[in-house]
């Protein structure tokens, strides 16, 4: 009876007890309420970031099954996993702290005595509270919600890396696309530069054409063929990027043929959204965490200040024979509590509370900043979007006029009117042209995946 009002004691004690943590008070966002408007961005009515997956984004079947591939078997997401495990592990481990110890042993010990060895023997058994600290002023509970907290940020932070795999796969993926029509476009020039060189030997050799327009014929079937060596290059380099990201081999029918068959599958998000859509990015929620974590340590610290009061308690039975161990007269309890407090410690106690309130300002600041980087991101990203359009039209209208310089070059070249060294410099024209045109057309597309990325919208189970 004494031990359980003991223990009862105790526990009322800490449920009344109080949490000298300051409130945790968000500052709103130090940026502006939406995106800037101008002319570089797409001015579009003010509306809530929806919530959305991947899978609406990203909407061709193929990238979706790498990307759950990827999400199934990357190792930084594992490695995420077992850090968000291990914080979960660590608050369980640190709220233990608020609970009784209780323990029980048992023993057992015989003695001969005198000459005719008589033989006597002892039994125990006792079980109590080792030691139980009440937690008069929050310093174990705020020492949880700190511990907590952080497994909160870690948790968001586990969503980051794999917010960040999700779009690294799409980027390589639409990266695949890109120089499979840069390969294309290397073989087709190589095609028409072999062409070239032969018709131009024809007229070198029945007298029509000087060697140099042959040597410069060559001269552009051998820059052709080097772009292909280049670009099967990059290709085998995507798909290492994209086995390292997946963790495993990616089966060759997942992957795309090019851009054009690609482009429609990756929606645009709209612009014009508030800014307090950067309050689920995923980093900004890990400092958010952080700060309340801070907030609770300074609570711990000034815990730290107060008097500790701590608890001990001890029930057991014991008899000289088995037989009586649970007689009435066995039974024994026993009860203390103790309270310390340093008189003296030349200030360390009130110089951790000064460290807590410096590392909570420290966590306050770095909030602010993720928000105020979140914002820079998305506006970028933002500002992109609102002029490719543009850039892709006027791109696209490069290389249509390029392609057209360069039959018009040949044709004149064929009929003599103008020199091989016109044709040549309108077929490299076209050739830059056409390289420019699929890089802005893949800008496009990373622009719509660098946007699902920094808006952080994915909300992953």
């Amino acid at each position: 009876m004494i031990a359980r009002r003991v223990i009862a004691g105790g526990l009322a004690m800490s449920l009344t007890a109080c949490s000298l943590a300051p409130q945790t008070a968000l500052p709103p966002p130090p940026v502006p309420q939406s995106w800037p408007v101008g002319d570089a961005y797409l001015a579009q009515s003010e509306a809530g970031l929806p919530q959305v997956s991947h899978t609406e984004v990203f909407r061709d079947r193929r990238l979706q099954q790498v990307i759950a591939q990827a999400l199934a078997n990357n190792r930084d997401i594992r490695i995420a996993a077992a850090s968000l495990a291990a914080a979960r592990a660590q608050v369980r481990a640190v709220r233990s702290a608020q609970f009784p110890a209780i323990g029980a042993t048992a023993s057992a010990t015989g003695t001969a005595q005198g000459t005719d060895g008589d033989w006597s023997e002892l039994y125990s058994l006792q079980g109590g509270i080792a030691s139980y600290e009440v937690d008069l002023f929050g310093k174990l509970s705020n020492a949880t919600a700190a511990q907590r907290d952080r497994a909160l940020a870690t948790e968001a932070a586990a969503r980051t890396v794999r917010l960040g795999i999700v779009a690294n796969v799409a980027m390589a993926w639409a990266t695949y696309a890109a120089d499979r029509d840069l390969l294309a476009l290397a073989e087709a020039t190589a095609k028409n530069a072999s062409e070239s060189v032969r018709l131009t030997r024809a007229r070198f050799e029945g007298g029509v054409a000087p060697r140099s327009d042959l040597s410069q014929a060559e001269q552009i079937l051998a820059t052709a063929q080097d772009s292909i060596a280049a670009q099967k290059t990059a290709l085998a380099q995507d798909e290492n990027l994209l086995r390292l990201l997946v963790g495993a081999d990616v089966d060759p029918a997942l992957l795309p043929g090019g851009l054009e068959e690609i482009d429609g599958s990756f929606a645009t998000l709209p612009a014009g959204l508030s800014s307090q859509a950067l309050l689920r990015r995923p980093d900004v929620i890990a400092a958010e965490y952080d700060l309340r974590a801070a907030n609770a340590d300074i609570g711990v610290a000034r815990a730290k200040l107060f008097p500790s009061i701590s608890l001990t308690g001890l029930v057991g039975l014991a008899s000289t024979a088995l037989v009586d161990l649970f007689t009435g007269g066995a039974f024994r309890a026993t009860a203390g509590a103790d309270a310390s407090l340093s008189i003296f410690d030349a200030g360390g106690r009130r110089a951790n509370v000064a460290v807590s309130e410096a590392q909570r300002d420290a966590a306050l600041a770095t909030y602010e900043k993720a928000i105020q980087t979140a914002f820079r991101e998305v506006s970028d990203a933002l500002a992109v979007q609102g002029t490719l359009a543009e850039r892709l039209r006027a791109n696209r209208a490069n290389a249509a006029a390029a392609s057209t310089t360069a039959t018009l070059a040949e044709a004149r070249y064929t009929n003599g009117v103008a020199s091989f060294l016109d044709s040549l410099v309108a077929q490299r024209s076209l050739y830059t042209a056409q390289r420019a045109e699929v890089s802005m057309e893949l800008a496009s597309i990373l622009n719509r995946i660098t946007l699902y990325q920094v808006l952080g919208s994915d909300a992953f189970e």
